[in-house]
């Protein structure tokens, strides 16, 4: 029996990794003789670069960057299928939990490490990068990010512009020539879950602007200088990005790495899942068990063990999630792929207690959930001997 084990983590309980062993082990003393094929996994946010990391025995590489505050910060990226492949997180140069709650500001923030974290990669000649785009604390249109890679804006009096959202509506003019030119020769794909478009009352400015502490004011601002932004690139492309799927994503990077790296945006979870090799070995597999903290019918979309479950299902392959919680609508779960969902709480617990205790009641649920099966096998096997 092949069985498929492929997590997201646990928040605040367990990495991904963590839940594939503690999964694997309950299995193991009911199946001991089952193929076993663990698959830590993300969504494409946090987290993704050591997931594909552990799963490919990728190399971890370390470098200081530009933090959002323009401050050094340590950040590090993942380098996959023998050097060709690059996995980026913004959040490691550019995140939200690089800055303290009393001083986030985006007309301040900047994505410029970022960038730095892209044209590191480079120098190692990879072919292809990932660029995972959620957690970010800014909202600069990736004008930061492409300041790293050498482009230059220009106010309408030929000064330099400096780094952070306050800039994007002073930008006049843009000089491309010295942008580093291996970008021509790669491919990058970004991992991206959210539709927003650039502008508009779901736009970068207004919906992620007060999640990273503007003000309305400020989201005022970040808006108009969003547009201003966009007028200056459909003056160079001939195409308007305003209402382009996703464009707004990540404060507006994503359009920036759409209009001047010909960046490609695709679904986070297919993106890991292809990484991974998680959807090649998913085809011949009997069975899939996926899992995360906390689960309900309303909240999947884009959530990775939606996305497992619904390419299991390609394949007719039965899936039983594992949740810490589950929330309203469980039974909205079966039209994405989800056969069973169980929760491993096994008694009433305070939160703080139930975190420290998941990866001992994600064991013992798994084990449970396996000696269910072997009972249904057994029970299967009995009926048959007496309809016979």
């Amino acid at each position: 029996m092949k069985i498929i084990i492929a997590p997201d983590s646990f928040k605040e309980s367990m990495s991904a990794k963590q839940a594939a062993q503690a999964i694997k082990r309950g299995f193991r003393r009911v199946y001991p003789d089952a193929d076993y094929f663990c698959f830590p996994i993300a969504d494409g946010g946090e987290g993704t670069v050591d997931a594909l990391i552990s799963v490919n025995n990728g190399q971890r590489v370390e470098i200081q960057v530009t933090g959002p505050l323009n401050k050094p910060v340590d950040a590090h990226y993942g380098i996959l299928h023998k050097g060709t492949l690059a996995v980026i997180e913004m959040a490691a140069a550019s995140g939200l939990m690089l800055v303290p709650a009393v001083q986030r500001n985006p007309l301040v923030t900047t994505s410029f490490g970022t960038g730095e974290l892209i044209k590191h990669a480079l120098s190692l000649g990879v072919q292809q990068i990932i660029l995972c785009v959620g957690g970010s604390a800014t909202v600069d249109g990736g004008m930061g990010m492409m300041q790293a890679l050498g482009m230059k804006f220009y106010d309408a009096e030929h000064n330099q512009l400096g780094l952070g959202g306050q800039y994007l509506q002073l930008i006049d003019y843009i000089d491309d020539s010295q942008l580093d030119p291996r970008l021509k020769n790669i491919q990058i794909q970004l991992a991206c879950d959210v539709n927003n478009p650039l502008v508009g009352p779901q736009g970068a400015a207004n919906i992620f602007g007060p999640q990273k502490g503007a003000s309305p004011a400020m989201v005022d601002q970040l808006e108009q200088g969003m547009n201003n932004f966009a007028d200056v690139i459909e003056k160079i492309t001939g195409i308007d990005y305003r209402a382009y799927p996703g464009g707004g994503a990540a404060g507006g990077l994503a359009m920036a790495a759409i209009a001047f790296m010909n960046a490609l945006v695709t679904s986070g979870i297919e993106l890991v899942m292809q990484a991974s090799g998680l959807a090649a070995a998913l085809a011949n597999a009997d069975l899939v068990i996926v899992g995360e903290g906390s689960m309900d019918g309303q909240s999947v979309a884009g959530k990775a063990p939606i996305g497992v479950a619904l390419e299991a299902k390609k394949h007719a392959i039965p899936v039983i999630a594992l949740s810490g919680i589950l929330g309203d609508d469980i039974e909205g779960l079966s039209q994405h792929g989800i056969d069973v969902a169980l929760s491993i709480l096994p008694r009433l617990s305070s939160l703080p207690n139930a975190l420290i205790a998941g990866e001992i009641n994600l064991e013992y649920a798994a084990q449970q959930v396996a000696q269910l099966l072997r009972l249904g096998s057994m029970l299967g096997g009995a009926t048959k001997v007496l309809m016979d």
